[in-house]
Parts: structure tokens; C-alpha cells; sequence
């Protein structure tokens, strides 16, 4: 590092870097439960590894692997921050939920009034069932978020997705992770089919409902039901977080 520090020299750093690659690979793995492939991660959390070598300071005294890892972990919790999705939603829905939103609010200064899902959707040039379904992935977006900052009693900020990841024999202690299993508890089977098809597979709800063997109509209820008990569950995991 003195070396580096010195030179600023390119080779030297990826050579910094490859050494500690052990690290993008523990860290990344940690949070690779959720919706985003490894290798995605993998690429976030080698950003955050070449800023940890690029910011490192010899002279704090400070072991290289006890600053890069909160280096790395932010830069993956942003990553996540910024997508904002609490539920994995097709992209293709994401993008289209955002235009309803402005169909929506530039329809209702017209009509003064809101607008029916026939008019949003003569306006989007889609069908009706696809602005349905736009308008359910909002729901995923509202879910109370898992990397919104919290504080304890010491005033000390934390979040949820400080301790989801996969599971860890070094991470068995925490109550977060028994929050989980809670909330997924009363989720019936058929519902966390439902929940798989539509937002891991990224089906469609006609797609869906021919999987399931039931109506179009069904499956768009049961959804909003899933969606809204869902986020019932975790505002009272974030009510019992709050209290701890």
C-alpha cells in the first residue's frame, strides 16, 4: 500500500485488488438472496473494493480488511437502495408503472378528475391488464423498505438489510432473521407460488392464472390480498424493530 500510495501506479492497484477478491466474494455472497444475480453483485462489490484501495489511509493505523469491509457493504446497499423495489418486478413493469404514474397525473389536470384504466391505457398504447398490472407492481414499491434507516435507543442508525442474507452459521444470533420466517408465516402455499410466478418468473397474470388453473380475475385478487397482507406483516416486524 505504501507503495501504491507513493506511485499512484494502476498496476500496483489491480494487483491490491486481486489480493483482496476474497472479500468481494464473502461480502457479495451475503446479500445474493435477493432477486440479483451473484455476478451482479460481484461487479457492485468490486466497485467498492477499488474505492476501499483508493481511500485507504496507512497512516489511521487501520487494518486494510476492517476498512474495506464496510467500503464494500455500502457500496452494496446502495445498490440496492437505489433500485428501491422491495420485491423483484420485471423491469419492463418498473418502466411502465412509472409512465402510469405520469399518465395518471397529467390525465387528472385534463379530465379533473382520475382516469378510468380504459383511458390510461388508450393513452399508453397498451391493453388494459397490462396497466393492471403496472399498477400492482406499486405495491411491491410501497412495501416497507428493508434498507430504510432505523434508530435505536442510542440514537445508532441500522436497517433491515443489514442482516438479510443467506444463511450464516457466524450470523445465527440475530432476530432479524426470525422475523422473516414470521412474516412469510400465513402465507399459504398457492400465494407463495402465486408471488414466485409473478415477480421471480416474471409471468403475467393471464399466464398465471393458466399455471394455476383459475381465472385472470382471481389471480389479480389474490395477488393485491398477498401484497397488502405482506405489508401488513412487516409494518408490524418494523413496530417490534422500533421497540427493541
Amino acid at each position: 500500500f505504501s507503495e501504491y500510495q507513493k506511485s499512484g501506479s494502476i498496476e500496483i492497484r489491480d494487483q491490491l485488488v486481486e489480493l483482496h477478491l476474497y472479500l468481494v466474494d464473502f461480502l457479495a455472497k451475503r446479500f445474493r438472496n435477493r432477486g440479483e444475480a451473484l455476478d451482479d453483485l460481484i461487479q457492485v462489490a468490486t466497485i467498492g473494493l477499488i474505492k476501499a484501495v483508493d481511500r485507504y489511509d496507512m497512516g489511521r493505523e487501520v487494518e486494510f480488511t476492517t476498512y474495506a469491509t464496510p467500503t464494500i457493504v455500502g457500496t452494496l446497499k446502495r445498490h440496492f437502495r437505489d433500485s428501491k423495489w422491495a420485491i423483484r418486478v420485471p423491469r419492463r413493469l418498473q418502466e411502465l408503472n412509472l409512465q402510469v404514474n405520469e399518465v395518471i397525473s397529467a390525465l387528472t389536470q385534463d379530465f379533473k378528475r382520475a382516469p378510468s384504466i380504459a383511458e390510461i391505457a388508450e393513452a399508453l398504447k397498451v391493453s388494459e391488464e397490462e396497466i393492471i398490472e403496472a399498477m400492482e407492481t406499486s405495491k411491491a414499491y410501497t412495501l416497507i423498505s428493508l434498507d430504510s434507516e432505523r434508530s435505536d435507543e442510542n440514537d445508532e442508525a441500522f436497517s433491515l438489510i443489514d442482516f438479510i442474507g443467506e444463511e450464516d452459521k457466524e450470523l445465527t444470533g440475530y432476530n432479524e432473521r426470525s422475523s422473516l420466517v414470521n412474516i412469510m408465516k400465513g402465507i399459504g402455499q398457492q400465494e407463495k407460488k402465486l408471488l414466485y410466478l409473478r415477480f421471480i418468473k416474471g409471468l403475467t397474470q393471464t399466464e398465471i392464472a393458466d399455471q394455476l388453473n383459475i381465472s385472470q380475475m382471481h389471480v389479480s385478487r389474490l395477488l393485491r390480498r398477498t401484497l397488502d397482507l405482506l405489508r401488513q406483516k412487516m409494518a408490524v416486524e418494523e413496530k417490534d424493530l422500533e421497540q427493541f
